[in-house]
């Protein structure tokens, strides 16, 4: 018997999207009663991809009970617009709430999309009594300096000789400012000693009255919680950054067991107030779509899909976004400025070539369908856009080979899409919905 045609299955099962509030209405049935549904996005800076994502996780919230959305976004940063939509804070609006995310790239989180679904999560959570609410929280591990004064703070209020101890063992990054990667890359090679067993110390000594620090209310728990989760970061942080030169493969392991980490502690946290949580995770796919399934995953690397997958099986949905072509919010190089960017069509050979020449404009495809995964099965190129985006070197910076029923339980496919505006959108970024003129070669 052959093999089945590619298209032919596409064109057979793919679900049309139209903008209908019944689009989604097979993915939904699909999640049941899952605990962990991770949204990915094929690039940090398109449009679509953050409003649909949005508009799923709002459905999961209404119709599934969701309690959080646990974003690949540093913890202290996100942790102020949980204080926000669950009206704990001082921030009067949206925008305000989403101010700590001033560092590069500031557009990933700081973007109108972003804000409209903060803005909604506010008024949902409103309507709901204080331990009901729909939280927001960050994974990520970026924030060595902010989660230290983050601790500080907080004992200061609660604990004030803890909070001269964890001054006397965070200063051991003191020589090196704010400059993370200036530590890692000291340590890493010999030139200064580690501040390892100062922030595991601190570590445990948070851990150690945890109880106590939670003991008064609910509430206070949060903010215990929120404390401890800082004290984890920096513990990780500071081995992710002494590991970065040594080489990818150990740095991003560290980072994504990372996420996983706060990703379970988040859910026994939030397990002890409404006895079993759900939880939407949004992220990019190249941490959400199982890496064994990868080219990475053959050099050694995991990613939290593959550690939830193992983790909970049938209990989480992996679904993934893909484009075509259009525009993109990226920079040209780390820390430069956003630029909107024209997106090259996808390479041939690539699913995303396949999915444009379906002729369907946008489609959820279920990859638990078993003659679809079949037709799909056979390693292709799959395209992954971060915030950095060099189109002359299309084939090298972005592209690598997958087996996307391997990676997800579902693909959403949007064959043309735009650039996510940032809240700060500089003439530079206007600029660019200029067409762009490519070299011949990739």
């Amino acid at each position: 018997m052959s093999a089945p045609d590619p298209l032919d299955e596409l064109r057979r099962a793919a679900v049309r999207l139209k903008d209908a509030p019944s689009d989604y209405d097979p993915l939904l049935e699909r999640v049941g009663d899952a605990r962990l549904v991770l949204l990915g996005e094929a690039s940090h800076g398109t449009h679509e991809f953050y409003r649909r994502r949005a508009d799923l996780t709002r459905r999961l919230i209404e119709e599934k009970g969701f309690h959080a959305v646990a974003a690949e976004a540093d913890w202290p940063d996100a942790y102020r617009i949980n204080r926000f939509v669950r009206g704990q804070s001082d921030d009067r609006a949206a925008v305000d709430a989403l101010a700590d995310f001033a560092r590069f790239p500031s557009w990933m989180w700081r973007n109108a999309d972003v804000l409209d679904f903060v803005g909604w999560l506010r008024e949902h959570d409103d309507e709901r009594p204080p331990l009901e609410r729909t939280g927001f929280y960050g994974l990520d591990l970026y924030s060595l300096s902010a989660s230290m004064e983050a601790v500080i703070a907080y004992l200061d209020k609660t604990d004030p000789e803890a909070a001269r101890r964890a001054r006397q063992r965070y200063a051991c990054f003191d020589h090196f400012g704010e400059d993370s990667q200036a530590y890692g890359y000291a340590t890493g090679f010999g030139m200064a000693a580690s501040c390892e067993q100062e922030v595991v110390a601190q570590l445990r000594d948070m851990r150690r009255h945890a109880a106590e620090y939670a003991a008064t209310s609910p509430l206070d728990e949060d903010e215990s919680f929120f404390a401890e989760q800082n004290a984890r970061v920096v513990k990780d942080a500071e081995e992710y950054y002494r590991s970065m030169f040594r080489g990818r493969v150990s740095s991003w392991n560290l980072r994504d067991q990372h996420m996983m980490a706060t990703l379970e502690a988040l859910m026994a946290h939030l397990d002890r107030r409404v006895g079993r949580s759900k939880i939407v995770v949004w992220a990019h796919n190249s941490h959400l779509g199982v890496a064994r399934a990868t080219e990475m995953g053959d050099a050694g690397e995991l990613n939290l899909g593959q550690l939830v997958r193992d983790r909970f099986g049938a209990e989480s949905v992996l679904v993934g976004f893909s484009t075509f072509t259009g525009t993109v919010t990226a920079a040209s190089e780390w820390g430069g400025p956003a630029e909107r960017k024209r997106v090259r069509p996808a390479l041939p050979g690539s699913y995303e070539r396949l999915f444009h020449d379906t002729l369907l404009p946008r489609f959820l495809l279920s990859l638990g369908d078993a003659t679809v995964a079949e037709a799909l099965q056979r390693r292709r190129l799959e395209r992954a856009i971060g915030v950095i985006y060099l189109p002359a070197t299309e084939r090298t910076s972005h592209y690598f080979q997958a087996s996307l029923p391997g990676q997800f339980d579902a693909i959403i496919h949007l064959d043309h899409t735009r650039a996510v505006e940032p809240l700060e959108a500089t003439a530079g970024w206007r600029r660019g919905e200029v067409p762009e003129t490519f070299p011949s070669a990739v």
